[in-house]
């Protein structure tokens, strides 16, 4: 698990500003503490169709409120101690999904924001020891996608619950953990550079919604 330690810069034209509103608004009167997100933000920054060309969509953007008693699906810990430190602390979640034919190659993002920077540190600590090693499958290693967010892991199996290559990656942005899964019933992976775009891209849209803009980062094409 890589524990970077340091903000995420968004890239483009808007960099430059960008870097000054680095975390967003501080909130009661913290200059240095990100910004919690609304149900809407949440939403914004999961990515669209086209955030992701080439990619068919299954799930468009959601965010809703946790039913305490039904903790979001893709929250998920080792233990019941560590699974309340990842979920009761959620304050909105999301998901969106897109495939790829003739393979049935899928792409998955989900967001969990949490009501401080702390909150999503000790969830992503949690989180990180459930998908950061084997649960994409057996043998799973590391896949190096750069340096995005404050926080980040990766791995690829060969073999996973599609029954071909796989990856999942976990991101922690200011206030938000962020994960990404790839599966595919074919024989071809998603490469480490479109594991490292996704990343980038997906890092970039939680840091642009912490700094009260609207996220607009998006891939190139496929």
């Amino acid at each position: 698990m890589s524990r970077v330690g340091k903000r995420w810069y968004i890239r483009g034209a808007a960099a430059g500003a960008a870097a000054l509103l680095l975390a967003g608004c501080g909130s009661g009167g913290d200059d240095d503490a990100a910004k919690a997100l609304g149900k809407a933000e949440v939403s914004s920054v999961l990515p669209d169709a086209k955030a992701v060309p080439g990619w068919r969509s299954v799930l468009t953007p959601d965010a809703q409120e946790p039913n305490p008693e039904f903790p979001p699906s893709v929250c998920l810990s080792v233990n019941k101690k560590k699974r309340a430190t990842a979920c009761d602390h959620i304050t909105y979640w999301g998901t969106s999904a897109y495939a790829h034919k003739p393979d049935g190659t899928s792409l998955n993002f989900w967001t969990l924001a949490y009501e401080d920077e702390k909150s999503a540190d000790a969830a992503y600590d949690a989180l990180a020891e459930y998908y950061g090693g084997d649960r994409v499958g057996v043998g799973a290693v590391p896949v190096d996608i750069g340096d995005p967010g404050s926080e980040h892991v990766a791995n690829r199996a060969e073999m996973g619950t599609m029954g071909g290559p796989a990856t999942i990656t976990q991101l922690r942005v200011g206030t938000t953990v962020l994960g990404i899964s790839t599966g595919t019933q074919g024989k071809k992976a998603v490469s480490d550079q479109e594991a490292k775009d996704f990343a980038a891209m997906f890092a970039e849209r939680a840091q642009q919604a912490q700094n009260g803009e609207k996220p607009s980062s998006a891939l190139t094409g496929q």
